[in-house]
């Protein structure tokens, strides 16, 4: 599987297509056969190794970090400083942050005890689950790997990743470096197709962490049920945005200009359409123009901080809704070759438009004007739980309104995105925008089982007499008495 010297990765993946279906579960079969090996000898269960391989991984990171800028910037034209700051500086922060907790982390959990449970130890254990399998995505393929594979180290897993093939370069990195850096043993990248994706989930893994579109997180939810696999899901969504009439009009459009924009706007984590106060409609809009020529100059295709679009699939669609749509009041142009859109506002956008009928992974903005912040909301709870949900407002009362009175995986007021790069809070979906959830203490938790543990001495055998055969009305009256007295307390149910 290795890249053999002066190949490119292209003819690299070619090589791997030829009949490689059969052979590509085999060499996975291989790798989690050996992960398997090494976690049950107890190879990762030391905080020591956890520790030192973190460590590594930083400075696979640092050492290698201009050639993750050329690998992505190859793939998906991405610009050097997002690249550093939403896919290198992100990893190094989870794994720094990990490294800094990781022993409190790992430290069984005791729980208060009473009378019953006095000579007791009631304690959780996290415990590692075994072999995860990381399928990564193509929005942010460097973050969108090491980010959970971070969680799944400090836990006290075996990985294997499957980084997107829509990025050879970034791939063929990956799967050089990782071996270099990280135990050979324990840590593998493996190459699969979305078509291979369920074959290879079927092959029983501990744990299965996906980000992508909802259908294919469908297809891996499956196949991991087969085999009773834990999952997390990550699934794109459309994010709404409300805008309300008490905010500071410039620095919202700004913030919302760079998170629809940043990464050609094929982040899952961007606002996806505006939901506007009526009240502040044109001067949003006259806001976001001077913001985008701010930002990318007169002609963005010519900025070196705007990117391309990635996926074929993606820029046919979005260039299909421009056509289709009358509502371009900013932006617009299209390069084919490049598979350049250029940022793009739409205005006065209805519900049953197009482009509010399906995911839009591109630098596409459609702003819906609402009379009231209670219209917005129930415009948002009309449709599905949404990855993320976004308020501006000065006023704070608007902004508990919404996030109360709304249901998503996250939620930022008077900001975009910021809510899932932090390490300290949990980050994830629910209903259909995902399960589970990851980074720092979380993502330590989530490819963690919790196992309760109740340490009993004997010495207190004449106390538990009251629930043996055979049974009698005044035992039973002494447990229940017992047992609602801890329940008031503690929440303990007691059988002494």
């Amino acid at each position: 599987m290795s890249s053999p010297p002066n190949h490119s990765p292209n003819r690299w993946f070619k090589a791997l297509r030829r009949n490689r279906h059969g052979e590509l579960c085999l060499k996975t079969v291989e790798l989690l056969n050996r992960s398997r090996a090494a976690f049950q000898a107890g190879r990762t269960a030391q905080d020591s190794f956890r520790l030192g391989q973190l460590e590594a991984l930083v400075r696979m990171l640092v050492e290698h970090e201009c050639d993750f800028v050329d690998a992505l910037g190859r793939d998906i034209h991405k610009p050097r400083f997002e690249t550093v700051t939403s896919e290198l500086m992100m990893v190094k922060n989870e794994a720094l942050y990990a490294i800094s907790h990781l022993k409190k982390w790992m430290e069984p959990q005791h729980l208060e005890r009473n009378l019953a449970t006095a000579l007791d130890n009631c304690m959780i254990l996290s415990e590692p689950l075994g072999v995860v399998l990381i399928i990564g995505s193509w929005t942010y393929p460097v973050q969108l790997c090491l980010v959970p594979l971070v969680g799944a180290i400090a836990a006290g897993n075996c990985v294997i990743i499957s980084p997107s093939e829509t990025c050879p370069h970034t791939t063929e990195l990956l799967h050089r470096l990782i071996p270099a850096y990280l135990d050979n043993e324990c840590y593998h990248v493996v190459l699969t197709g979305p078509s291979e994706v369920p074959d290879i989930v079927d092959l029983k893994f501990d744990h299965v962490f996906f980000s992508g579109s909802k259908e294919d997180g469908i297809k891996v939810a499956q196949a991991a049920a087969r085999t009773l696999a834990r999952v997390t899901l990550v699934l794109n969504s459309k994010n709404p945005c409300y805008v309300d009439k008490q905010c500071d009009i410039n620095t919202t459009a700004r913030r919302i200009a760079w998170a629809r924009f940043h990464n050609a706007g094929q982040s899952p984590t961007a606002p996806d359409y505006v939901l506007c106060h009526s009240d502040v409609k044109e001067s949003l809009l006259q806001a976001l123009k001077c913001v985008l020529h701010q930002f990318f100059g007169p002609d963005p295709r010519e900025s070196r901080s705007f990117g391309r679009l990635v996926k074929e699939e993606s820029f046919s669609r979005a260039k299909d809704l421009l056509l289709r749509s009358d509502k371009v009041v900013v932006g617009g142009q299209i390069n084919e070759a490049e598979k350049y859109i250029a940022p793009t506002i739409l205005m006065d956008v209805v519900e049953s438009d197009p482009v509010m009928q399906q995911d839009v992974f591109g630098p596409i903005l459609p702003i819906l004007t609402v009379k009231d912040v209670e219209e917005a909301i129930a415009f948002i709870n009309a449709r599905e739980k949404p990855l993320c949900v976004y308020a501006y407002s000065r006023n704070s009362k608007v902004v508990s309104k919404v996030m109360n009175e709304t249901s998503s995986g996250s939620f930022c007021s008077n900001d975009s995105v910021l809510q899932s790069l932090m390490a300290g809070l949990p980050f994830g979906g629910v209903g259909s925008s995902g399960m589970g959830s990851y980074h720092g203490r979380y993502s330590f938790d989530n490819f963690s089982h919790k196992k309760s543990c109740l340490l009993r001495s004997t010495r207190i055998e004449f106390m538990t007499y009251l629930r043996y055969p055979p049974y009698e009305e005044r035992n039973m009256n002494l447990m229940t008495l017992a047992s609602s007295l801890t329940q008031r307390s503690h929440g303990w149910c007691t059988i002494m």
